[in-house]
């Protein structure tokens, strides 16, 4: 027998040695950048890896993101899905080794024990067997199939990136229009208390016959849409305070404040915003692996056509008596090999190897497209950012001619010098572009929140690290050059 085992050693030694894998390997294929984004900004220095949002230097605002970080459902779900994948790839690596296995039968059963003998009695069957497979990958199907698996632990870990990017952004932004509102709120609140109190003024002049019902029909109505804008601005507050809540994993509730909108300083750009930068993005780098998934499929597909071998062998012990079962009389062994080759298959393999290929296209389209959506979300957020910025500017400008014209219009009214509906027109004004300019400063905060979730900086890593993360990681390629 031992001359027989080495024999087999010898033959397979070679083939194991000379083994191939079939199928392309992976080769990154060439994007086209812009050469220059449509709008630069120069004046911040490698702000791209830190953890932005503490630029706002708001405590309560960096609370709410580190609960997001650790209670969001999304987010746990992702962490959950890369335990998945990672043991998806143990199990199909798991294949390229022998499969070692032990079992053990014990029976009684009433029978005819041979041929000779025709009568039946009752007899005892014991056996314990060490058994081994091996499936040789020679034309590289189950390396294939474990570079397909690791590429999908690494998309699962980018995957999971991607929801920390949109989470605190969308925390952050969430925060920034929370404030926003509030400041709305109490716009519309001292707006309302202002003109309550010239409403009690008119009503009393009226009364004297100073004014007539036209006038204080006009100062009612005024009024009147001050009070108006208070509630539809608490129901978006409550509505903004449970989104929060559902991104903080909690349930419905209030949230609490820090900063107000005047005092949150947008986050700085990072100087010069080189190409590079978004291939870190997490979305960029998991529709790469899933390319490199793909590809590898189709090696797997196209090893069909080979033959395949296994080796298969067991060595134990079988006895009628549990007494003798470990004697050396009692030993069996028992080696084999088999071998397998389609011959026939009415285009099966043609099939699966058509639609390898179909899905490495799909997976190639969508890397691309996702390079191309992130340098379109960047240069969105360039020019929201620097166009917004010169809008606030115009608009702080606008709300202090519209407090002068106000200001001046009563004065003109109280002295008779013209009518009151000069004076409504003013307030009205000043109202809505006070209500505007704070819309405004919403805006540019989330513009500069945008630019940071569009550049997928490297803060990530250090917001939320896995230790299947940091695994998968060190085989993650980069992504557009």
């Amino acid at each position: 027998m031992r001359n027989t085992v080495k024999a087999a050693l010898l033959v397979a030694m070679p083939l194991l040695l000379s083994a191939c894998m079939v199928g392309p390997n992976y080769v990154r294929p060439v994007v086209d950048t812009p050469s220059a984004w449509r709008v630069s900004d120069q004046n911040a220095k490698d702000l791209a890896n830190t953890a932005w949002w503490e630029q706002f230097n708001d405590p309560v605002l960096n609370d709410l993101i580190a609960t997001a970080l650790r209670e969001n459902k999304d987010l746990l779900i992702a962490t959950a899905r890369i335990e998945e994948y990672a043991g998806r790839y143990g199990v199909t690596r798991a294949q390229l080794f022998p499969q070692v296995g032990l079992g053990a039968d014990a029976g009684r059963q009433l029978g005819s024990v041979g041929g000779a003998d025709l009568a039946n009695r009752t007899y005892n069957t014991y056996d314990m067997l060490l058994s081994a497979s091996w499936e040789i990958d020679l034309w590289g199907k189950i390396r294939r199939q474990s570079e397909a698996a690791r590429a999908q632990i690494v998309a699962s870990e980018e995957g999971r990136q991607g929801v920390i990017l949109t989470l605190v952004s969308g925390v952050a932004g969430g925060y920034v229009t929370l404030r926003a509102l509030d400041r709305q709120l109490e716009i519309a609140k001292a707006t309302a208390r202002a003109r309550g109190e010239s409403y009690k003024i008119f009503q009393d002049r009226y009364g004297g016959g100073v004014i007539s019902l036209l006038e204080l029909s006009q100062n009612r109505s005024q009024y009147e849409e001050a009070l108006a804008t208070i509630p539809q601005i608490e129901k978006t507050i409550a509505q903004q305070e449970n989104a929060l809540s559902a991104l903080l994993g909690r349930n419905p509730g209030p949230i609490a404040r820090g900063k107000d909108i005047d005092t949150l300083t947008p986050p700085l750009a990072p100087a010069g915003l080189p190409s590079s930068l978004l291939e870190r993005r997490p979305d960029i780098r998991e529709a790469e692996q899933k390319l490199i998934a793909a590809n590898a499929q189709i090696g797997v597909a196209k090893a069909a056509y080979y033959p395949s071998i296994s080796l298969t062998g067991g060595l134990g012990v079988a006895s009628g008596n549990l007494s003798e079962l470990f004697n050396s009389a009692s030993k069996v062994w028992q080696y084999g090999a088999s071998l397998g080759l389609p011959i026939f298959t009415a285009g099966l393999l043609a099939g699966q190897v058509q639609v390898a290929e179909s899905v490495q296209q799909q997976a190639l389209l969508a890397y691309q497209k996702a390079i191309q959506d992130a340098f379109r979300g960047v240069n969105d957020a360039l020019i929201d950012q620097d166009r917004t910025r010169e809008q606030l500017a115009t608009q702080r400008r606008q709300v202090g001619s519209l407090k002068v014209y106000s200001d001046t219009a009563r004065l003109r009214y109280d002295n008779g010098y013209t009518s009151f509906l000069e004076v409504v027109d003013a307030e009205r004004s000043l109202f809505n572009a006070q209500l505007s300019y704070t819309q405004t400063q919403q805006v540019l905060v989330q513009a500069s929140i945008n630019l940071y979730k569009a550049m997928g900086g490297g803060w990530m890593e250090q917001a939320a690290p896995t230790k299947v993360g940091s695994m998968a990681g060190n085989g993650a390629a980069p992504a557009a050059r």
